[in-house]
């Protein structure tokens, strides 16, 4: 009976191929991403290692480590001369002070194999005191072919000259590089060291042989082929990408977990629908013990052909992708053919399939012989949840909290130092994982209540409405069951979106310190001549305001005759006129109020404050030399202050203190935006300086944007590994319709019968669907703000919390569009079938 039985299944499953493959759905798509993920992997290290090594191709041997002593100029002199070297170009690089910036100096041949640069205007220099600069470096420092200046760097104790005599592409550009051969480089910046030997063994020379000599040649220095740097370099950034590939490995993991529940889910539905067959198999002697198995033969075979499906998909889209970028001239790499990733994946999904189907095969075995004397083929799914269930869902619930509250009293406190994230995290993440189990055991219960709020305007808009929502709460264990994934999904984004919106809010708070404006000008200790404020603030069709300040680096902060704090140098006091900065608005305040400063009152920023012993609403005396003001601490600063600033003053109480008139630096924005306006705005303050001695200036905004970048990328990257439970949930909803729509085929067709029409059938139908997004977004966000608030908290970064709420709504309204939009095929199939045709199911 045993044999006979699970053929009958897995025949009837291998006749319905279709039925096989929407079963088993979400597995599918799983395993498509588990192997994706595998071949991206490939992809992206395979690409590293190909294009990203920084050691030129025609490099046979390289001398130097990091981990040893550099080898000298000498050594470098004497490789040059061992036979077998076609050519040996020494690697160093060395920071240059030129008055108006910073360039860092690099050494490179200009010509032949061994170089990484390629002149595209002017000659590449070949004496000491020449350079060549890459584009964007002129136009940040205006420089250009021709320029002549002058700098220090190397061991130089006096500035010595510098011309440009040509622009180079580099591969890449940050605003400040410059290339001269190894000889210029070494004869000007006066070196005895360099990092590394490059060298190139002539042809038709043994390599093994040139080694030998260069090992005679410089003693005690580690020689390695060029291939193996390479090698190294490339391996060195594709582990980079293997932990990136860690974190993208959890969230697949997520998703996974999402999959195993939709298909529970799923079984759930397909097995309710064949009752009567199960029925009549325990009427003829099949008992439970054999149903179990045949039904867990059932999942497997769908769990083996979803598998083999999703990695044969990815399979052919990994190879596919990479040489259709290939051809639009992107360098991508191909992967290989993981077999054994394959296997594993296919065998997972098995396995997941396996353990996904075993509680509704083990509840479909329960059926009675006497069921197969209905006349349905299909049963009433039940409505509430056992005891049992019920006491292990409020279990969870228990220890959701507890892990909570345990996590909330960890939170670090104003001004702790020794804070340790790692126990408040771990808790946090248990207290997630517990409230996500506590809402799959308890997620019946919670959609009536859920779909009584959410439900109540579809509600007023007549029968279709009504009969949407009594749709969905009429099995409200299939709905928890897909809403809980969905739930799942939104509650991940909506913590990342949170998340994000907190970091960058904190980003924009420490640039609004450090980089309040676009660019900065200073004295570097001592004072700015009058014409370059005065012809700064005239420049006004390139620069949009300019905020001139002085800084004093000696205030001390008195009480009476004692002097407080343990600073002996006193702290940086400013002017800065904050109400003259856009950027004023991101500044928080642990104490006070930023608009109350004034003459006779100062703020401070938090370390001062601390070491001062001093809070808002304070009476002080601010020193400086034996100048003497009163003045009353008007607010605290969370973090540190603008500029780096501890004390800011009123300019007034500057002048009574004895500070020279004559300012120590210059904010400045740009009039225009992207990248024209800023190299205007830096073409108009070069003017300004115009040259002056001990003056520079500083590019704040290229900081600013690459915080920005970041946190941005981040974001996004983390939306998108997330999306991966959504894109699941989603699946789940579709399949379910689908499902469910063969299930109520006879309903159908008696809501035909009685008058409503195709349209609304298949209105009704995707409305429910769309429930389930509505349902699983709600609590996805109610779940999601709270524990994004501990994330935050825990991590001790003091972000505060920031609730985006127009990504949060468009999240919502995606979710429900798209629940809404997986159901539309199923409904459109329900609407096509005759009501006659549809009266005569059996069911």
């Amino acid at each position: 009976m045993r044999a006979t039985v699970l053929r009958t299944q897995t025949n009837a499953a291998a006749r319905r191929p279709g039925r096989l493959i929407l079963t088993g759905l979400a597995i599918l798509v799983a395993s498509f991403v588990v192997f994706g993920t595998v071949l991206v992997q490939q992809i992206t290290e395979q690409t590293v290692r190909d294009n990203l090594s920084g050691t030129p191709a025609a490099t046979d041997l390289v001398i130097g480590s990091t981990d040893v002593l550099p080898p000298t100029v000498a050594d470098a002199r004497r490789i040059q001369t061992v036979p077998g070297v076609a050519e040996a170009a020494a690697r160093v690089a060395t920071g240059v002070s030129i008055g108006e910036g910073y360039l860092n100096l690099q050494s490179d041949p200009g010509t032949g194999p061994l170089t990484t640069v390629r002149v595209t205007e002017g000659s590449y220099p070949d004496q000491p005191g020449e350079i060549a600069i890459t584009p964007r470096t002129a136009e940040r420092l205006g420089l250009s072919v021709g320029t002549k200046t002058s700098g220090m760097g190397g061991e130089l104790t006096t500035p010595a000259a510098l011309t440009v005599t040509g622009l180079v592409d580099a591969g890449r550009d940050a605003g400040y590089d410059a290339y001269a051969p190894d000889s210029a480089v070494i004869g000007w910046a006066r070196l005895t060291a360099v990092e590394r030997v490059d060298v190139r063994v002539a042809p038709g020379t043994s390599t093994a042989s040139v080694r030998q000599r260069v090992t005679a040649a410089v003693a005690g220095q580690p020689i390695r082929s060029g291939a193996e740097v390479r090698q190294a370099e490339a391996n060195a950034a594709a582990d980079e990408v293997g932990k990136l590939f860690v974190l993208v490995g959890m969230f697949v993991s997520i998703a996974v977990v999402a999959a195993a529940l939709v298909v529970t889910s799923t079984f759930r539905i397909v097995f309710a629908q064949r009752m009567r067959q199960l029925a009549l198999l325990r009427a003829v002697g099949a008992n439970r013990g054999t149903l179990v198995g045949a039904l867990t033969a059932e999942g497997a075979l769908t769990g083996l052909v979803a598998g083999v499906v999703g990695v044969a998909s990815a399979l052919a889209l990994g190879h596919a992708l990479p040489a259709i970028l290939r051809a639009s001239g992107l360098a991508v790499s191909s992967p290989g053919l993981p077999l054994a990733a394959a296997v594993a994946v296919v065998l997972g999904a098995v396995v997941i399939t396996v353990l996904a189907v075993l509680a509704p095969a083990v509840s479909a075995a329960r059926v009675s012989p006497l069921e197969a004397l209905r006349t349905a083929s299909t049963t009433a799914g039940r409505r509430g949840i056992g005891v049992p269930r019920l006491v292990l869902g409020l279990l969870l619930a228990v220890g959701a909290v507890l892990a909570a509250v345990a996590t909330i009293s960890l939170l670090p406190k104003p001004d702790q130092s020794n804070y340790d994230p790692s126990r408040p995290l771990f808790l946090l993440v248990a207290s997630g994982a517990l409230a996500f189990f506590a809402l799959v055991a308890l997620g019946p219960l919670l959609v009536r209540p859920v779909l009584a709020v959410v439900g109540w305007p579809l509600r007023q808009f007549g029968p279709l409405g009504r009969m949407s929502v009594g749709g969905i709460g009429g099995t409200p264990r299939r709905a928890a069951a897909v809403s809980v994934v969905v739930a799942l999904g939104v509650t991940l984004i909506s913590g990342v979106l949170i998340g994000g919106a907190s970091l960058q809010v904190l980003a924009d708070r420490e640039m609004a310190l450090s980089a309040p404006t676009d660019f900065e000008v200073t004295s570097n200790g001592g004072t700015l001549p009058p014409a370059v404020v005065t012809q700064a603030e005239a420049a006004h069709a390139a620069l949009a305001r300019v905020v001139p300040y002085r800084m004093v680096g000696d205030a001390t902060l008195l009480r009476g005759a004692d002097r407080l704090g343990d600073v002996e140098s006193g702290y940086p006091t400013s002017d800065l006129d904050l109400a003259a900065l856009p950027s004023t608005g991101d500044l928080d305040v642990a104490q006070g109020a930023l608009a109350d400063r004034g003459p006779g009152r100062i703020v401070l920023n938090s370390w001062v404050a601390r070491d001062a012993g001093l809070r808002a609403g304070d009476t002080v005396t601010l020193a400086v030399a034996s100048h003497r003001v009163d003045v009353r601490v008007a607010a605290v600063l969370p973090g540190d202050g603008p500029l780096h600033a501890g004390i800011l003053a009123d300019p007034a109480d500057l002048d009574r203190l004895g500070v020279p008139a004559a300012y120590t630096g210059l904010l400045a924005d740009a009039a225009g935006t992207g990248e024209d306006g800023r190299t205007a705005g830096v073409r108009a303050l070069r003017q300004a300086i115009a040259g002056t001695d001990g003056v520079g200036l500083t590019v704040l905004a290229d900081e600013r944007d690459r915080n920005d970048s970041l946190v941005r990328t981040l974001v996004w990257i983390a939306v998108g590994l997330v999306g991966l439970t959504v894109l699941i949930a989603v699946v789940g909803v579709g399949s379910t319709t689908a499902l469910s729509v063969v299930e109520r085929v006879r309903e159908s067709g008696l809501l035909r019968a009685i008058g409503l029409s195709r349209t609304g059938l298949r209105t009704m139908l995707t409305v429910e669907s769309g429930l389930y997004g509505v349902i699983g977004a709600t609590i996805g966000l109610l779940l999601g703000i709270p524990y994004a608030w501990l994330a935050v908290q825990a991590l001790g970064i003091e972000a505060p919390l920031t609730a985006p709420l127009l990504p949060l709504a468009g999240l919502f309204v995606v979710l429900v569009a798209l629940t809404a939009l997986a159901g539309v095929l199923p409904a459109r199939r329900a609407s096509r079938v005759s009501p006659v045709a549809a009266l005569g199911v059996d069911g």
